[in-house]
């Protein structure tokens, strides 16, 4: 695991950029999050599509997760914001992204979804940290072994994320489905970014705690080649400066 401290939250951007840019080639497949987290990041990709004509055509994605219950043009799916945030900037065709269905047979979705991503390993599969250590919406407790499948979501994710939903007078979904453990471990890389003095004790166990459920993000110390990039708030509990 290799360990990048950064200054604050746009430096941690332009570093995963310039992480994130070796894979912006034909024929890779990258494993994309949703969240604050990786904007800045996705301001990046738009910015050079804009620029420099990186070319998206022959590139294909597989989201982490998706909400259970919420129709494709809600405001607050993550297939409404991955193409509001990235898709609809990079010209990117609609048939190469793919975002988990949290509709229909739940079940068959996630069996489907995994055995895409087995004939489509994913090169580098890009995470943010939830402030008890989830990665992707694998809450404390989820098996290492888990592919993708629906989860409960827990009070303090649901909290976390009532911020988005207010405005709406909607209560957050109580469940969602996510690539499991299994699943991001399979991918070839991993690039995590974590910002923010709320998520220093979730760095910590990543980078420093005992492997272990109680920490979903810990299973990336068995992972062969990853990259987590942090700001010095969210590095500051780390006792190896």
């Amino acid at each position: 695991m290799k360990v990048i401290v950064v200054k604050d939250y746009e430096e941690a951007s332009q570093k995963a950029f310039e992480v994130m840019k070796d894979y912006l080639k034909p024929g890779k497949v990258l494993g994309l999050a949703t969240g604050s987290t990786p904007l800045g990041l996705y301001k990046l990709m738009i910015e050079d599509h804009e620029k420099n004509g990186t070319d998206y055509k022959d590139i294909h994605t597989y989201n982490l997760d998706e909400y259970v219950g919420l129709p494709l043009n809600h405001r607050e799916s993550y297939y409404s914001f991955m193409h509001a945030n990235l898709f609809d900037h990079i010209g990117i065709p609609e048939e190469n992204t793919h975002v988990p269905s949290g509709l229909g047979d739940l079940e068959e979705n996630c069996r489907r979804y995994d055995e895409m991503i087995a004939d489509e390993p994913v090169d580098i599969q890009l995470l943010g940290i939830g402030a008890d250590g989830h990665i992707g919406f694998n809450e404390p407790g989820t098996p290492f072994d888990s592919g993708t499948h629906v989860t409960d979501l827990t009070e303090q994710t649901r909290k976390d994320n009532l911020r988005f939903f207010k405005d709406l007078g909607e209560e957050v979904p109580t469940q969602a489905v996510t690539m499991g453990l299994k699943t991001i471990m399979a991918a070839r890389n991993v690039l995590l970014i974590a910002t923010g003095e709320n998520k220093a004790e979730a760095v910590k166990g990543l980078i420093e705690g005992p492997v272990s459920t109680e920490c979903a993000a810990s299973v990336l110390q068995q992972h062969p080649s990853t990259i987590v990039i942090i700001d010095e708030a969210a590095g500051k509990l780390l006792e190896k400066k």
